[in-house]
Order: C-alpha cells, then sequence, then structure tokens
C-alpha cells in the first residue's frame, strides 16, 4: 500500500475549491488502496513547498500529493506564485528522492475555471501513487 502525504494549499478567491480538491484526492486515494497518513494544510500555493518537504522527509511517506487553485487577479501575481511552487515542489521531490504531484490550478484561471477543475485533486493522488509504484520496483 502506498502511503501518501497530502497538502493543501487553502487560498481561493471563491471558497471551498480546495476543499473539495482535497475530498476527491482522499476518495481517490482509497479507491487505489493508498492511504493519506498525513494532511498539511497551508495558507497558499506558495506555502506548499515547505509542507511537501515536510512530509516528504517521513519515513511513512511513500509520496506527496499537492493541490491548490491559483485563480488570477489584477496583477501577474498569480504567475509568480504559480512558478515558484511549481520550481519549489520540483526541488522537495528531487532533494528527497521521493515523488511530489502537483496538482495546483492555474494560473490564469477565472473562479468558475478552478471549480471546474477539483478533479486535479484525484487526478495528483493518482500520479503520487502510479509514480511510486514505479519506483519502487
Amino acid at each position: 500500500m502506498v502511503r501518501l502525504g497530502l497538502v493543501v494549499a487553502q487560498f481561493d478567491k471563491r471558497g471551498g475549491v480546495t476543499g473539495e480538491m482535497a475530498c476527491r484526492a482522499r476518495a481517490a486515494a482509497g479507491d487505489r488502496g493508498a492511504a493519506v497518513v498525513e494532511t498539511i494544510e497551508v495558507p497558499g500555493a506558495y506555502d506548499t513547498p515547505l509542507a511537501a518537504d515536510r512530509l516528504a522527509r517521513r519515513d511513512d511517506v511513500d509520496a506527496v500529493a499537492v493541490v491548490g487553485a491559483i485563480v488570477s487577479g489584477d496583477t501577474d501575481h498569480d504567475e509568480v506564485i504559480a512558478n515558484a511552487a511549481a520550481q519549489g515542489l520540483t526541488d522537495v521531490s528531487l532533494d528527497r528522492d521521493t515523488p511530489v504531484a502537483f496538482g495546483v490550478t492555474g494560473p490564469g484561471m477565472s473562479a468558475d475555471e478552478a471549480a471546474a477543475r477539483v478533479d486535479y485533486g484525484a487526478q495528483a493522488v493518482d500520479s503520487a501513487v502510479d509514480l511510486a509504484e514505479e519506483l519502487d520496483q
């Protein structure tokens, strides 16, 4: 059984999107026979690399799934956040030799587009489980 850490970035301008992503992530883990051993909720996507790193250090975590939604505002701030989060999570995966699946939607998304993509939570778990199983062979 693959043991997962789950990181949930809570900030979204509409509210409820990331909560639904986390619910779908947990459901996908159950469907795959994986266990979510720890969930860390962080303020926003920018904060996900540190939480992912903490989970990836644990002996009881085989992979980490990260979910969140980056909704566009009036500036390019969403692009800066998305790039920083993606690079930070890539670094965690490589530094810890642990799969870290990126289930953060955006940038350039409206709140409605974010709500339509809540299934990225399940997709992140599927990716994390697939890679953990492949690398364990």
